[in-house]
Formats: C-alpha cells, sequence, structure tokens
C-alpha cells in the first residue's frame, strides 16, 4: 500500500528544470550508495576463480517482521523531457536496482525530510547500481535510452514502507536529456 502525503503550505522549492549530473560516489553519498567495481577493493573467492567486491552497500530493515528480498525489476523505456511529477521514499528500508543491461539510467533524488526539496538528477554509466538509504526521497527509475532489467534488493514486511509525495504541477521541474 501506498501512503500519500499532502501539505496544506507547500512552498516550491524546485528549480525549472534540473540539471542532469553523472553519477559519483561523494555526490551521492547523502541519498544512499553507489553500487561498482570501479574504485573498489576486492579479494579472491571460489579457489582464485573469482573475486569478490565485498559489502558495498548495506541493506536497512526497519519496523516489524521485516526481511530483505531479492526481486526482478523489467523497466520500460521513458520519454525524456518530462516533468517531475511526484517523488517517493521508503521509511523503514533501503532499496537498491542493479542493472542487469548494459544502458545508462537517471536516478532523481532529494535528502531525507517532511516533502522532498533540492531535487537532484543523476545519469549512470551503464553500469553503476544504487542503493537509496531509508527515507531518501526519489522518483521512479527512469530509463530513457532503452528498456533495462534490474535486481531489485528491499526491504518486505506486511506494513507499509512507500510514502508517495505528489508535486503540485505548477512546481514541476522539467527534467530533459543534456
Amino acid at each position: 500500500m501506498v501512503v500519500l502525503v499532502a501539505f496544506g503550505c507547500w512552498e516550491k522549492f524546485m528549480p525549472d528544470r534540473l540539471q542532469i549530473k553523472p553519477l559519483g560516489r561523494q555526490a551521492f553519498a547523502p541519498f544512499g550508495d553507489v553500487i561498482e567495481f570501479d574504485g573498489n577493493d576486492c579479494y579472491p573467492i571460489n579457489n582464485g576463480m573469482a573475486d569478490r567486491y565485498h559489502a558495498l552497500a548495506r541493506v536497512e530493515l526497519g519496523g516489524d517482521d521485516a526481511g530483505a528480498v531479492i526481486s526482478l525489476v523489467n523497466s520500460r523505456k521513458f520519454d525524456l523531457p518530462r516533468r517531475v511529477d511526484h517523488m517517493e521514499y521508503h521509511p523503514y528500508g533501503s532499496q537498491a536496482f542493479i542493472p542487469l543491461d548494459n544502458s545508462p539510467f537517471i536516478i532523481v533524488v532529494a535528502a531525507a525530510g517532511p516533502a522532498p526539496d533540492k531535487l537532484q538528477a543523476f545519469v549512470t554509466n551503464g553500469q553503476q547500481g544504487i542503493n537509496y538509504h531509508a527515507g531518501t526521497w526519489h522518483h521512479v527509475l527512469l530509463t530513457p535510452y532503452a528498456e533495462m532489467r534490474f535486481v531489485c534488493v528491499d526491504r518486505d514486511s506486511p506494513d507499509d514502507n512507500c510514502i508517495d509525495f505528489h508535486i503540485p504541477e505548477s512546481d514541476q521541474p522539467l527534467l530533459e536529456l543534456p
């Protein structure tokens, strides 16, 4: 179930247009983790036949009767430009998306708080995954280059873990490819 958030005194925090920046660990750190091979240490496993890049992100599991689940996601191609019309967050758990296809995708995020403000947009290099920290506002994954498949690692529990915020139409920033 999705819980809708509405505020009677919405203030415009949104720019008219969002600039899409390359995804990097430092810039994304306030929102979550970048999951990638580049720049991470590894160690050999399976009698030296494989390298393990260990603990690239932590799975957060708050709330009652929560467990980690692994799912597969098929994402349709999104057309850009488009308006950012809503954001969501998961108060009790993290959510990771790891691409199975070598295609970039776009992430729109905002820091945890009562309403999404100061939105930021990032584009992956096609081989990076992301893990949203619990409470991080985010838009649905945007796949403007191609349909994509993802492994999703997140929290499963009988309680609600999705808060949805609809941005007033007059305040919806435009997102377009550079």
